[in-house]
């Protein structure tokens, strides 16, 4: 990075993109003064009112209304891509030609071959960042649960329970949207499982076998808005209803590489369930448990001789864990965090390594978007495996595009 400054878009100011956005303003003020200015330039959507109320709200110089406008700024060097997936080829491919570094929610796209393409493009573009926005591995509690499993403290990997349950689609008289087109396996599995599959990697290593795979659509119509919909928000609606062409709740098991097992379940129509991300990961010696509802504590059974304090203790999170040291405004013990800090030190990396800082190990860089194409193929293979009636489905090895 040569500038004296970097300048930040998003495009995309939904429920989303505004975390992206807030993320960007808070960067700055966490992990010291490392960074050459940031400038906030631009929040883009289609629909204008939207982007000028986020642009407004988190201090951004301007709004525009076309992801081409970004991509034909010369003020603007690190974009968010955070709009409809179907979008986010064409969105990239343009923002790496004309030269800006580019971060990209998850899942990389809704084709295997756009995501194929977006791959392609970044490695064919190698003075440019690409990466894929993971942000639950921001999570102080799930980093730390990772570092401990994987250190082999608890021994090896038996099995990995984890359930992602949301209900902003359990009525069925909520509003049709972009969310529920797509192939088999792009409606929940790929919404909130992209989500629950990096996370199970992230303890067990790559899977090797996806089986037992189930995808089913609760509610196979819905109305059209009568207006903008907005997020997960509801609308007004019509009385002329459309077909839901993807999945509502899905499942699957897992077969780890390296050895062990999963169970992995998720749905958008869990009703009382607004944002439940739970997991337990069990090991030859202990276990670890990590609910989402309760983001400032783990739970961890470490193996002991004496069986009067065997079981699973609460550890409050504090300094001495993950991202939590100079990574809040108050990094005390106990004081408490919640999604919206993922995307603050997510997007601290991407500044980070695009004004060249060195990588330091508190503070990882994103990843590329290889991962994030063979976290598509994972999901792919549990939506072969609900189609092919539960049969066993391999999974490509990462970084391969075939």
């Amino acid at each position: 990075m040569t500038s004296s400054s970097i300048g930040v878009a998003v495009i995309g100011a939904g429920m989303a993109g505004k975390a992206h956005a807030a993320g960007y303003r808070a960067a700055t003020a966490v992990y010291g003064d490392a960074l050459p200015p940031v400038r906030l330039v631009s929040v883009a959507d289609a629909y204008a009112p939207l982007a000028e109320d986020a642009a407004r709200r988190f201090g951004y110089e301007r709004f525009d209304t076309s992801w081409q406008a970004i991509a034909a700024a010369d003020d603007i060097d690190v974009v968010s891509v955070v709009v409809a997936n179907r979008l986010h080829r064409e969105i990239v491919q343009a923002l790496l030609a004309s030269g800006k570094h580019v971060l990209c929610e998850k899942p990389l796209s809704d084709t295997l071959d756009d995501a194929r393409a977006m791959v392609a493009a970044a490695e064919s573009t190698p003075d440019t960042i690409a990466r894929i926005g993971l942000t639950y591995l921001r999570s102080p509690g799930i980093a730390f649960l990772g570092d401990l499993v994987r250190s082999g403290r608890l021994g090896r990997l038996v099995n990995f329970a984890g359930k992602y349950w949301t209900d902003y689609a359990c009525d069925p008289d909520g509003p049709i949207s972009w969310r529920f087109k797509g192939p088999a396996g792009s409606g929940a599995l790929a919404d909130v499982g992209s989500h629950l599959t990096y996370i199970a990697e992230l303890f067990g290593g790559l899977v090797a076998q996806v089986r037992g795979g189930t995808l089913h659509t609760a509610f196979t119509t819905r109305p059209k808005p009568l207006g903008q919909v907005i997020g997960h928000e509801h609308a007004a609606v019509s009385d002329e209803r459309e077909a839901v062409e993807n999945d509502d709740v899905a499942g699957f098991f897992v077969d780890f590489a390296g050895g062990g097992t999963g169970s992995l379940q998720v749905s958008r129509v869990a009703a009382g369930h607004p944002n439940t991300l739970e997991f337990e990961v069990f090991c030859e010696r202990g276990a670890v448990a990590f609910d989402f509802r309760h983001p400032g504590e783990v739970q961890v059974s470490l193996p002991t001789d004496d069986h009067a304090l065997a079981g699973p203790r609460t550890v409050i999170l504090g300094p001495e864990h993950p991202y939590w040291r100079g990574g809040l405004a108050m990094d005390a013990p106990g004081v408490g965090l919640g999604q919206n800090d993922g995307f603050v030190f997510q997007a601290r990396a991407m500044l980070e390594e695009v004004a060249g800082v060195p990588e330091a190990e508190s503070l990882p860089r994103n990843a590329d978007l290889a991962v994030g194409l063979h976290n598509m193929q994972l999901l792919d293979a549990a939506a072969q495996s609900a189609t092919a009636g539960g049969a066993p489905v391999t999974v490509p090895t990462l970084l391969s595009q075939s």
